[in-house]
């Protein structure tokens, strides 16, 4: 601005024939110059005292030349005529003509002149201004431009004073404004646009805050787009490209300023057509939600391509799935989004009918919606018949009906729903253009909308099938108290391979288990579902953690090799199982013992009721299918109330912290305690992941243990003689009186009475009876064998070998469990309804509320192997009420030649009922 400023300050605004300016000199009666002026000596050389007194041939050519181009003139010709007469060289005034001039140095030059002749007395004649014809020429050219812009051109000026007052304008801005000159001049500049306004970004938005500030500073503003209504086009915007500078005089002195503006409407809508699609493509798909995508595409066309935009979606695209095609069946949609001023009340007013036709329950807004492109709750919305959605969706193409435009959105062949456009007020009509861009930008977003639909079919794919590998609900149990959580690392499917379990076990027992699958995803939840299925079928087996690991460890090693030799060779993503890592426990509530075992997997963290944090020192084991090493168990004996954690490295690894900090981490927290396990659980998630989210899946299983006691337990030891059978008779009816169980005393009877028969004529040695009053009444006999009993056919003739038949027929399930002093047979019986209701109110009972308190973190727990036997004696309890089972009354009659058959292997209840033979080992 300053060098622009510097360089109009030596500038000379006067015309070449401006008589202050140009060479002037005065002629008298004989063309003798009596006065000759400064200009007049630049230009020509001359001094005063040597041209005054000569005739004005002495530096112009008689007869001159006239300019090229120009026609003849008779005037001209009459000139030349009087100067060969010896009359007037120049003509007369106010008419110019160029002539050939003679420098006093002897070169020529052309020169344009006007004549200006005097009246009154005295010797001066007339008075001749002279000026270089190519100066005058380019003044000319300036002044035919200046005509121009006032005339012709279409860009409109206009010039304010500085109170901000119309003073001029050309006829450009007057066609703009409507009115001429003469009825405008002396307007303020706000009055003649009173609703426009800049919507260039920083800077003011009215036009007296621009124009003060040139005013005040004198810094032009360039291209400035001014929207506003056109006076002389009521109802329509503009859009005017604006430039505003300071005018003064030579002196300096301000004398207003300056506006030139041209319409740019076309070119600006445009403009923001293609901002839009820009924006689109950047911001609309960016999730695989298909409401939040349909919010998007709402959002982005608000204000700048419509005033309000709704999208409705069909229900079948909200489930994932395939929509039908057009047609009358497929009015029915779902209000996904909606966006603009009146978004709060669309697409209806407050009777539910608005200007597109739709009707539905708070215009298709749930209660979470709102103004703006807010996540709606969707609720159906229905279009009236005739209405352009309705034409729409029956013809499956674009309506443009008014300020409504709806456009379908396809994707695939089909119509996933439609979008509705409306302009209000100014934009009340969409043109050839903006129809274009509407149908541009609803395909764009039809895409990542069945993209997003596509997502939501296959992760609900995924989720059920996820539902079915991880237990849903936690077994209900009198020996622990549970609490999980689960947390994929695959946000996009929800799944991954970490994995944990709850197994009931005979004897009231039950398993525990927690494992990871290396990687994440499908592929490896597919994996975790193999495993799991593997552990539920090798857990009622009863064998012990590190015998059930072995065992899995050689399937997961065989479907290893398997996958090699069909492939010729193992890559890591062949199968994921191998490298897995698991672990397994037990715990026995009666004896409170938990023996655990691992596979490459993190130890459980031990919280004593006390609040002392321990990670027994349990040997690890290789990962599964590695094989070569062996796995080792680890017996505990753990106080009521004491609290096992099972999780995944998931939970307490991270890249940028080291597992034993987050081993410190979760100690404290089990350490400090919660109200309940379920409020530990989401402690123990938020301070190890606080952000949600984690690199590796995590499962975290929190076990609080319980003790089946001497009310609930009772256990005999009998001598392996004839007589054991009537004994154990006499014993399990007097505890199951003082049980109030009298409904299920015959039946115990006839299996305890089976058992012992069995034991002891089969397995010798001491013989162990024991009774649980659970949620199923368990009956089990010990003995010092290792084959197991098993089901055989009986012939019609053969005195025995239906007495396995007979229990299984009487008991829910039964089965064999193994250990290193023998097996123990055992039977499972449902408790009347009466009694589970009061078994169930006593297991929760019995359990004593533990308070923790902070304590420091030990790394071992000790071990001990040795058996703790109940007494006889028990605390009754009230008795059952209610018919006796059919099986009890009939026991009796099923009593003659039990005589049971051995297998190592547990058996289901209820096997079916062919002919039984019954044969000795």
């Amino acid at each position: 601005m300053d060098n622009a400023r510097r360089a109009t300050e030596g500038a000379d605004f006067r015309g070449p024939l401006d008589v202050t300016s140009a060479a002037t000199f005065v002629l008298d009666e004989h063309d003798a110059v009596i006065g000759w002026s400064p200009a007049a000596q630049e230009l020509l050389g001359y001094r005063t005292d040597e041209i005054i007194g000569r005739p004005v041939a002495v530096f112009l050519v008689p007869g001159g030349a006239p300019a090229p181009g120009a026609a003849p003139d008779p005037r001209a010709a009459a000139g030349r005529a009087a100067d060969a007469a010896g009359g007037p060289l120049v003509p007369p005034f106010p008419e110019h003509r160029v002539h050939t001039a003679v420098h006093r140095d002897g070169h020529r030059m052309q020169l344009a002149t006007a004549v200006c002749p005097l009246s009154g007395t005295g010797r001066a004649e007339r008075v001749v201004v002279a000026a270089d014809r190519d100066r005058l020429r380019e003044w000319e050219s300036r002044l035919a431009m200046l005509q121009g812009l006032a005339t012709e051109s279409p860009l409109g000026f206009a010039i304010y004073d500085t109170g901000l007052r119309l003073v001029w304008c050309n006829a450009a801005s007057e066609r703009e404004i409507g009115r001429p000159l003469a009825q405008t001049r002396g307007e303020p500049a706000q009055e003649l646009y009173p609703r426009g306004g800049f919507v260039t970004p920083g800077y003011p938005e009215t036009l007296h805050a621009v124009m003060h500030r040139v005013l005040d500073t004198g810094e032009p503003f360039l291209d400035l787009h001014f929207r506003a209504e056109q006076p002389s086009d009521p109802g329509r915007e503009h859009v005017w490209s604006c430039s505003y500078y300071r005018l003064q005089d030579a002196g300096g002195r301000v004398l207003g300023v300056c506006e030139d503006a041209f319409d740019i409407s076309d070119r600006y809508e445009a403009q923001r057509q293609v901002s839009l699609l820009v924006e689109a493509g950047r911001t609309v798909g960016t999730t695989l939600d298909v409401l939040v995508t349909a919010g998007e595409l709402a959002a982005v066309a608000v204000p700048d391509f419509a005033d309000r935009v709704d999208v409705d979606l069909a229900p079948a695209v909200l489930a994932g799935e395939v929509p039908g095609g057009t047609g009358r069946g497929t009015a029915e949609l779902l209000r996904a989004a909606s966006s603009g001023a009146a978004a709060a009340q669309a697409p209806g007013s407050a009777d539910g009918t608005g200007p597109d036709g739709g009707t539905g329950p708070d215009g298709g807004i749930g209660p979470d919606g709102g103004i703006g492109a807010g996540r709606l709750r969707p609720l159906p919305v229905a279009y009236a018949e005739g209405s352009p959605q309705h034409r729409s969706l029956a013809s499956g193409g674009l309506v443009l009906d008014d300020g409504t435009l709806v456009v379908p959105l396809r994707a695939g062949g089909g119509v996933l729903g439609i979008a509705t456009f409306v302009r209000d007020g100014l934009r009340g009509f969409f043109d050839r253009g903006a129809v274009a861009v509407a149908d541009e930008l609803v395909a764009r977003a039809a895409v990542s909308v069945d993209n997003a639909r596509r997502y939501t079919r296959e992760r609900e794919s995924a989720l059920a099938l996820q539902r079915q590998l991880l237990p849903q609900h936690l077994p209900a149990g009198s020996a622990v108290e549970l609490a999980c959580r689960y947390l994929p690392t695959d946000d996009l499917s929800g799944v991954g391979g970490d994995w944990f379990d709850v197994i009931p076990l005979s004897g009231a027992r039950v398993g525990l288990v927690v494992g990871d699958v290396v990687g994440h995803g499908l592929h490896a939840a597919a994996t975790m579902g193999r495993l799991r299925t593997t552990v539920r079928a090798l857990a009622p087996l009863d064998l012990p953690p590190d015998e059930l690991l072995k065992r899995l460890d050689d399937l997961v090693g065989q479907s290893a090799q398997d996958s090699a030799d069909a492939l010729g060779t193992l890559t890591g993503d062949d199968d994921v199982a191998a490298g897995a890592t698991c672990l397994y426990a037990v715990y026995d509530p009666v004896s409170r013992r938990c023996t655990m075992a691992r596979a490459g997997h993190l130890p459980p963290a031990v919280v004593e009721p006390g609040g002392r944090v321990a990670f027994p020192d349990l040997p690890a084991g290789p990962p599964l299918g590695l094989g070569g090493l062996p796995f080792e168990c680890l017996d505990v004996e753990l106080p009521v109330g004491s609290l096992l954690a099972l999780f995944t490295d998931g939970l307490v690894e991270a890249r940028d912290q080291d597992i034993d900090k987050g081993l410190d981490t979760l100690a404290r927290v089990l350490a400090e305690g919660a109200d309940s396990l379920e409020d530990l659980c989401d402690r123990a998630v938020s301070e190890l992941l606080p952000d949600g989210t984690t690199s590796d899946d995590t499962a975290l299983l929190l076990v609080r243990t319980r003790e089946l006691d001497d009310r609930r337990v009772a256990v005999w030891s009998l001598p392996a003689e004839p007589v054991a059978a009537g004994r154990a008779r006499r014993l399990v009816a007097a505890r199951l009186r003082d049980w109030g169980l009298d409904e299920l005393v015959l039946t115990t009877e006839l299996i305890a009475s089976e058992l012992v028969t069995n034991a002891v004529r089969y397995a010798g040695g001491l013989l162990h009876l024991r009774l649980i009053h659970d949620r199923t009444l368990v009956c089990e006999v010990a003995d010092a064998g290792h084959t197991a009993p098993r089901l055989r056919h009986s012939a019609d003739d053969d005195e025995g070998g239906r007495g396995l038949f007979i229990i299984a027929q009487l008991v829910q399930r039964w089965g064999t469990r193994y250990g290193q002093d023998g097996k123990a047979v055992w039977t499972e019986q449902v408790l009347p309804v009466s009694s589970r209701s009061r078994a169930s109110h006593t297991s929760r009972a019995s359990h004593t509320p533990v308070s923790h308190t902070p304590a420091s973190r030990t790394t071992h727990v000790p071990a001990s192997h040795s058996c703790r036997s109940r007494p006889a004696t028990g605390d009754p309890a009230g008795r059952a009420e209610g018919p006796v089972p059919a099986a009890s009354r009939r026991a009796p009659v099923l009593c003659a030649g039990l005589v049971s058959d051995r297998r190592n292997a547990s058996h289901p209840a209820r096997p079916p009922p062919p002919p039984i033979r019954d044969s000795s080992p």
